[in-house]
């Protein structure tokens, strides 16, 4: 009861409640509902705020907080409430329901009050306490789990989010950011909270969870917020920490796992491919290459991806795992990314790198086996058979000579049959020669792959030259080693009859190859190139050529090698 009551206070001369019908020498308390916990009961000196009905001994009521819709307030042993009720209350828990039963001389005595509570009348308390604090009180924390690995706690201007259930102290809930699917995201310590959450938050990690009591004084005090939170109360906040950086914060890297042999490390303008795991501080997901099954694929540096990232990447070797964390502000920022990822989220990403390249890179080229003598090397136009295996930078094998039942390939060097990387890396080798060659992807498949090829893929080969057979030039079909016999026909007119027939011609070309003062085209079917450059030369086709259709066609390559054709 509120003073606006005339309060009379008498001197009472016993505490005990008599067991004869004769009047009450003190109130009578009931406590029919009484919470398993109790941390703390209503002393003198405390605020409480409770509920009641107020009626006399018949049951016919005379006033009520709950029909007014607002609670009771006050401070209690200080005589603010009359002296029976002072004294009913000490001792209550938080959610505790009793009936306290006052005599008249611990009431209004035999005065009353007003039209509403006659003179020397009994009256009975129905009270729930709601809330109770004192202005000594301070925060209270309590840990109700934490990782287990802690590195990082929260300290002032440090930025957070964090999700909460906030409840009154009787457990009555007010407000959730669960409710809203979003954290509650602010800095710590600069006053953009109430002053208890400010000093409550302190000490978080992320992942821990922990439940901060705070009294009104160092809550909204008085003025309460809105419907949602009365004048007075203490707040009661279960907060679960999602993540926490500072606007100064760089980027982190922990590394996981650095390959035995590093001959070099990623820098701005190389193209990187690598898979990732991306997840918030909390650990839980948003983001993963290795669900799609494709690598992400970028160039360093350049801006293509978010600046943290972008220097994360950095310094990296092949094969290499390591852990990043980006604070906001060198990823998404205030803003996120559509529903992915929160505004001011910290992001953690796992990578592991696949491969780099530069797009000036040539081909790098490693020998492992040499024979000792190695007088004929391949070259352009050289017909070869090799062997080999084709990996990924990671090890992942993709091709081989001997998983198609062993036919190592055959083909002809400069003559676009193979890759171009490939190409250039079975040049110069001797028969029985191995080495490894690196094609980096614009030697290669390119950003398109090919079947069983990611994109812009590094490349891994090793290779084994089984076979090589001297070529001849693009557009030729025969070659002379040296110079051709002067005069030509004479030395083709086998028989010196003036005329030289397919049997004839045919017996001389081989006749050179035999004694290695020319070559045929490798690769090919002798007698049919043989047949073809006869008819280039049988200009009548009468089956046979005289002197006068002889031709040659000569040309001087860059090296000043001079071709001769018939």
């Amino acid at each position: 009861m509120e003073s606006i009551f005339a309060l009379i206070f008498l001197c009472v001369t016993g505490t005990h409640v008599s067991s004869s019908p004769g009047p009450l020498e003190d109130v009578v308390i009931d406590r029919y509902d009484i919470p398993r916990v109790c941390p703390r009961e209503v002393q003198t000196g405390d605020f409480v705020r409770y509920h009641y009905n107020g009626t006399f001994t018949d049951g016919k009521k005379f006033d009520s907080s709950h029909e007014r819709g607002a609670p009771f307030s006050g401070q209690v042993g200080l005589g603010r409430l009359i002296t029976g009720l002072d004294r009913g209350v000490q001792g209550m828990c938080v959610n505790e329901r009793r009936k306290v039963t006052v005599p008249p001389h611990l009431a209004y005595g035999s005065i009353g009050a007003g039209d509403v509570i006659p003179a020397d009348t009994v009256l009975v308390f129905d009270v729930v306490l709601l809330d109770i604090w004192n202005t000594e009180d301070k925060v209270q924390t309590r840990t109700l789990s934490k990782p287990e690995s802690c590195k990082r706690l929260v300290e002032a201007t440090d930025f957070i989010r964090y999700h909460y259930n906030g409840t009154l102290l009787n457990g009555v809930p007010f407000d959730s950011s669960h409710s809203r699917n979003g954290t509650y995201d602010t800095y710590v310590g600069m006053g953009y909270l109430i002053k208890g959450m400010d000093e409550g938050l302190i000490g978080m990690c992320v992942g821990e969870t922990r439940t901060i009591i705070i009294p009104p004084f160092l809550a909204y005090e008085e003025k309460g917020y809105g419907t949602v939170i009365p004048s007075q109360a203490t707040l009661v906040f279960e907060v679960f920490m999602i993540d926490l950086f500072n606007p100064k914060d760089d980027i982190a890297v922990v590394v996981k796992e650095v390959p035995k042999t590093c001959t070099r490390k990623t820098v701005v303008g190389d193209y990187i491919r690598y898979h990732y795991n991306g997840t918030f501080q909390d650990g839980s997901g948003f983001d993963t290459s290795y669900q799609r099954n494709s690598t992400y694929n970028t160039y360093i540096g350049m801006g293509y991806v978010i600046q943290g990232m972008d220097k994360a990447l950095q310094g990296l070797c092949i094969g290499e795992k390591r852990r990043v964390i980006l604070p906001p502000h060198m990823a998404y920022g205030e803003k996120g990314t559509g529903d992915l990822i929160p505004g001011s989220a910290v992001l953690v990403f796992d990578i592991h790198v696949i491969d780099f390249h530069n797009p000036k890179d040539l081909i790098e080229i490693k020998v492992t086996s040499k024979p000792k003598k190695c007088n004929l090397t391949s070259e352009v136009d050289d017909l070869i058979q090799y062997r080999y295996n084709c990996s990924l930078m990671d090890g992942t094998l993709l091709y081989s000579s001997w998983s198609i039942g062993g036919n190592a390939p055959i083909t002809t060097l400069g003559a676009n049959k193979v890759i171009e990387g490939l190409d250039e890396g079975l040049r110069g080798m001797c028969v029985g020669e191995k080495r490894v060659v690196i094609v980096p992807p614009h030697l290669g498949h390119g950003e398109n792959g090919a079947k069983g090829v990611p994109s812009s893929a590094v490349l891994h080969f090793e290779l084994e030259l089984l076979d090589l057979q001297k070529g001849v030039p693009d557009g030729y079909m025969f070659v002379w080693l040296g110079d051709s016999p002067d005069p030509l026909f004479p030395a083709m007119d086998l028989n010196k009859d003036l005329s030289v027939p397919l049997e004839e011609f045919t017996a001389f070309i081989n006749l050179q190859v035999a004694e290695g003062t020319g070559r045929l085209r490798p690769g090919m079917d002798a007698d049919g190139i043989i047949k073809d450059m006869f008819n280039n030369q049988d200009r009548n086709s009468d089956g046979k050529i005289v002197a006068e259709e002889l031709k040659l066609k000569v040309e001087e390559d860059s090296d000043k090698a001079r071709h001769e054709e018939l």
